[in-house]
């Protein structure tokens, strides 16, 4: 019997720790973009000094959301990590435009992105297959 699943060659042990990684992203995009929705002071305060107006944060915090959603549901999760790398790419673009430390603040974004990415790398047979880290061959 085929079975469709595409973490079937995947072993569990990555499957857990793709999980974890995943679920880690997952938890901090759900709150930052509720913190953004809900217009909390700090969020507002830091999304403010950005120089995003008051009246788009809610919207990006919608955005955000849209995405960890598309994210977070297994048959779109790929397409959820396009779209987040996207968002993160833009997130690293504010910061470096008002000239935010550079490995604190604006590469936060990326090392962000690694954590969606690897989540899936190591949950998925596709991804795995679609971009392999090839072990170098001993002489």
């Amino acid at each position: 019997m085929k079975s469709d699943s595409s973490t079937d060659s995947v072993s569990k042990k990555k499957v857990i720790i793709g999980r974890i990684m995943s679920g880690i992203a997952v938890l901090f995009m759900l709150l930052d973009s509720i913190t953004k929705i809900l217009k909390t002071p700090q969020v507002m305060q830091a999304s403010v000094k950005l120089g995003y107006p008051e009246n788009t944060i809610p919207i990006i915090g919608l955005i955000l959301l849209l995405l960890t959603i598309i994210y977070i549901i297994p048959r779109t999760s790929i397409f959820g990590a396009v779209l987040l790398t996207g968002y993160l790419g833009g997130a690293v673009a504010s910061n470096l435009r008002i000239m935010n430390p550079l490995f604190s603040n604006t590469l936060f974004p990326i090392y962000f992105a690694i954590l969606v990415w690897g989540g899936v790398y190591l949950r998925d047979n596709f991804i795995s297959q679609f971009i392999p880290f090839r072990k170098t061959e001993s002489k």
